[in-house]
């Protein structure tokens, strides 16, 4: 007889919060009509309250970013999950711009509660559905303290109810869509309107509201990360590549690899891995004929070939673009910016008490790369004014409240010169991802 297997404290923990199996409003048949819509459109009408938004898209399967299923849900006004290809390929126009107007305008009247935003937003906004007010749980987890933050871990500690995790990473580009991933993806909103009502509840408690809402609406308006310059040299395994035409391979092959990625809406990790890139940039193939032979790129062997023939005509491969910022990197500031140095260290030190004593990340008090920023420049000859310090940091996206707490503390930094003693990572530790 096999032995009994033994029970953490963590699995018995997690096996007292009791498992929400399936939404509590019945699973609904997924949307893929104008009437079906329609229909939706007027259940949320009548509905009152908070409106819970979410989408999944194929993160890992797919190059873009379209949201292939979007789950709403109202109190009085129903949950619906809604395919938005197929009402898209229905639709004469071709595009969700007018067939979500009606939404847009019955979210006029109401907050949108998303989790994790700034993950959704962009892919609900490429179909037409446009929030006027937010409210992020995730975020909101953060302001209010909770070391965890993913939307299981919260709907636990505030709801004592336990999200089945598991297809949290399929293919949500798949026709028809399984029961099991709908049953997934219908919890996410089904539970989050109760979520929003016991984080409002906590950050009452602890007068942390404001500033809630503050971080909401930044990112509701935050604009899009600009692209990234010369993404290819973020490959893994750039280590290895040392010489011009090595680094040039890995250039053309990254370029065609995207271009690929895009023509066929496949993840570029997919099409071609960065291993596989870095392999060809060490130990490039000699010939068409010896690249057909590498599994991986026979399916379009002539313009992989082209690639490595264009790297070869070209290896001149020019230094990375100056950043328009400080350096990232600790040593930079040590070896070339001593006193910057000083103030970054002396800084750190000051925000992550400060954060300790509101119970919240250091991160979301204020972000590393604004930090960086202010401690990169020399102050002015006399110094700044707390007012000046302020006016730096809202110019750079500073929230009222972070600016109210970490001004007078960077204006104390200023004319630091010794450094402190800091540990050597760049920033401080991530926190949990909001899955």
């Amino acid at each position: 007889m096999d032995a009994e297997p033994e029970i953490s404290p963590e699995g018995e923990a997690e096996n007292a919060v009791p498992l929400l199996a399936a939404p509590r409003t019945p699973l609904p048949p997924v949307i893929t009509t104008v009437s079906e819509l329609e229909r939706a459109f007027d259940q949320l009408h009548v509905g009152h309250g908070d409106i819970a938004l979410d989408a999944e898209r194929a993160s890992g399967y797919k190059y873009s970013q379209r949201a292939y299923l979007v789950q709403i849900f109202r109190r009085g006004g129903g949950l619906h999950l809604i395919d938005p290809i197929a009402l898209i390929n229905e639709s004469e126009k071709n595009d969700g711009a007018h067939l979500f107007s009606r939404l847009n305008e019955i979210l006029e009247g109401a907050e949108a509660v998303i989790h994790a935003s700034s993950q959704d937003l962009p892919c609900l906004r490429e179909i037409g559905i446009e929030p006027k007010k937010l409210f992020d749980t995730e975020l909101a987890g953060r302001i209010a303290g909770f070391p965890r933050v993913g939307l299981g871990a919260l709907a636990e500690s505030l709801l004592n109810i336990r999200l089945a995790k598991e297809h949290s990473a399929v293919d949500w580009s798949k026709r028809p869509l399984h029961h099991d991933w709908l049953i997934y993806a219908a919890l996410d909103v089904d539970v989050l309107l109760d979520l929003k009502d016991e984080i409002v509840r906590v950050l009452k408690e602890r007068s942390k509201l404001e500033w809630a809402l503050e971080e909401s609406e930044a990112a509701l308006h935050a604009e899009p990360a600009p692209p990234r310059k010369e993404p290819w040299r973020r490959t893994s395994g750039m280590h290895q590549v040392k010489k011009p035409e090595q680094l040039a391979m890995v250039r053309e092959m990254w370029r065609v690899r995207d271009e690929l990625a895009r023509e066929r809406d496949i993840a570029a990790g997919r099409l071609l891995n960065d291993r596989a890139i870095v392999s060809v940039a060490l130990k490039p193939p000699t010939s068409i004929s010896h690249l057909r032979t590498m599994p991986a790129l026979k399916r379009e062997a002539d313009r992989w070939w082209r690639a490595i023939e264009a790297a070869r005509a070209n290896p001149t491969v020019t230094k990375p673009a100056p950043s328009d910022g400080p350096p990232a990197h600790i040593r930079i500031w040590r070896e070339r910016a001593p006193i910057a140095y000083a103030r970054l260290t002396h800084a750190r030190h000051a925000l992550s008490e400060t954060a300790q004593t509101l119970e919240l990340p250091v991160e979301n008090l204020l972000s590393p790369d604004l930090v960086r920023r202010f401690c990169w420049q020399d102050p002015p000859p006399g110094g700044r004014s707390e007012g000046e310090v302020a006016q730096f940091l809202r110019h750079h996206g500073a929230r009222g409240w972070q600016i109210a707490f970490t001004a007078p503390l960077l204006l104390a930094i200023e004319s630091e010169t010794t450094p402190l003693s800091a540990p050597e990572s760049d920033e401080p530790p991530h926190s949990e991802s909001a899955s």
